[in-house]
């Protein structure tokens, strides 16, 4: 920062009231007692030495309730810096970002001034109450400064002050979780006055904002969830200085690390959804496999209540590991109603009536060509059962014949056998229709669940995809 230096013409003031000795060596310190009327008075040094030139700094501080400023036109530029120590947390319910700044502040004092080499001294620290002390804040805090107090400020000889401290700032931020775990924030930090118009204090940038990305980069030492990815400063202009206050604008970017989330969040997910998409493999005609699904259910339930702490908590945004957690819970539930409905089919598909034309021609011949399960061609048992009764009865069927009483009793016997055989033929017949209908009923529970499996895949690998590539885009 470029310091200009104000030296003051000596004069002699009756109402300055400060003893001049001849005796004195000839080191002068000039100060101004009343910049309203312009006035001046010269104060002289006993010694090079810092309790001399405190002596002579004495009366300065009788103005310390007033902007050091000759003219009160004159605007007082406040330069503003700090390096960011610490990310101490985030609080998302909140909308809270919790820092630890070194803050610097420099502005100039027109009321003092002195030689380094006849005073001996380039600056002194001198206590914050002897001084007049900007009055800016940052427009984001929400509570109370709680880092040390800082009791003094440098003043230089030519009459530029630098109060330092460091601050724990607690302020509000606007926190976009949608994409978290890999979700970057941006902060601000806005300073300006409170009080004082920008004619008469202006916040100017102290240090280039690519340095103050460095430093802090450079002394942060808390390695946790967040990382400083940089720091940018915006200077807002104000075209009319005489209704607005001066301002300047800092925005921390931050990244989470989220290789913890991945680890105890999304791993386990994905591989509870691979292991119920295998499960696909199982007999579809088992109960084995509607029970195994719905222990997985029950173990994926358990575990996003067990990692509920790690969600972050919001009410403006659904995050979108949320909409992926449901996705997979809403998978796992689809394919136990899947494994439902396909074991009811196949468990009672011999009571069912024969399979309509529709469904026959749409799942058994189109679908299943596409799942590649073609239809079995269905046997020809029934014709052949058929044919083979109709031989007997042709063979063994009665005959009008004439002869004796023995041949009346076998004539009556063959025809009873007649009866049986046809009475057997029926029931054939109907259990070998009723066995292809169950067959074929069978034949388009396979083709449903190839094709839901086939689904099931394809949705999971879209959504996944689409998720993933949201997750990258947002980390990048």
């Amino acid at each position: 920062m470029q310091r200009s230096t104000f030296r003051i013409m000596t004069s002699k003031d009756k109402a300055s009231k400060v003893p001049l000795s001849s005796t004195m060596p000839a080191v002068v310190v000039s100060i101004i007692f009343m910049p309203a009327l312009c006035s001046t008075a010269d104060v002289t040094c006993s010694k090079p030495n810092q309790p001399s030139l405190l002596a002579a700094l004495t009366p300065i501080f009788n103005l310390s309730a007033i902007r050091p400023v000759l003219n009160q036109t004159t605007v007082t530029n406040v330069s503003v810096s700090f390096t960011l120590y610490g990310i101490l947390g985030v609080d998302e319910k909140a909308q809270l970002l919790t820092t630890y700044i070194w803050l610097d502040y420099w502005w100039m004092n027109e009321f003092i001034s002195w030689d380094q080499a006849q005073c001996g001294a380039k600056k002194i620290s001198l206590p914050k109450e002897k001084f007049w002390l900007p009055d800016i804040v940052i427009n984001e805090f929400m509570e109370e400064n709680k880092a040390p107090s800082v009791p003094y400020v440098y003043l230089y000889n030519d009459g530029a002050v630098h109060d330092a401290m460091p601050v724990r700032v607690v302020s509000s931020c606007n926190l976009n979780i949608y994409t978290f775990p890999f979700d970057v924030q941006n902060c601000s930090l806005t300073f300006n006055s409170y009080i004082y118009y920008a004619f008469e204090i202006q916040v100017l940038l102290g240090s280039p904002a690519e340095n103050i990305t460095e430093d802090s980069k450079s002394v942060m030492t808390t390695m946790g969830e967040w990382e400083l990815l940089d720091i940018t400063a915006l200077k807002t202009p104000n075209n009319d200085t005489m209704l607005y206050i001066d301002e300047l604008a800092f925005y921390i970017r931050l990244r989470r690390r989220a290789t913890m989330y991945v680890v105890n969040l999304l791993l386990p997910s994905c591989f509870l959804i691979t292991v119920d998409l295998f499960s696909f493999l199982l007999p579809p005609q088992s109960v084995d496999r509607s029970s195994f699904k719905m222990t997985l259910i029950l173990g994926y339930t358990v575990f996003l209540l067990i990692m509920n702490d790690l969600l972050p908590i919001t009410g403006n945004t659904i995050p979108l590991i949320n909409v992926f957690f449901s996705l997979c819970l809403a998978l796992m539930v689809a394919s136990l109603l899947e494994t439902i409905l396909i074991t009811n089919l196949f468990c009672n598909s011999a009571g069912f009536s024969p399979v309509p034309r529709w469904i026959r021609v749409l799942i058994l011949k189109i679908i299943g060509c596409l799942v590649c399960m073609p239809q079995k061609k269905p046997k020809d048992s029934v014709q052949r059962t058929s044919t083979v009764v109709a031989r007997g009865e042709s063979d063994g069927g009665p005959r009008e014949t004439k002869g004796s009483s023995e041949d009346n009793k076998a004539l009556q016997e063959l025809r009873s056998l007649n009866k049986v055989l046809l009475d057997i033929r029926v029931q054939v017949e109907q259990q070998q229709k009723g066995k292809q209908s169950s067959e074929d009923w069978i034949q388009v529970g396979f083709v449903i669940d190839r094709l839901l499996f086939g689904l099931y895949i394809v949705f999971v690998s879209v959504s996944f995809i689409a998720i993933i590539i949201v997750w990258v885009n947002s980390y990048q």
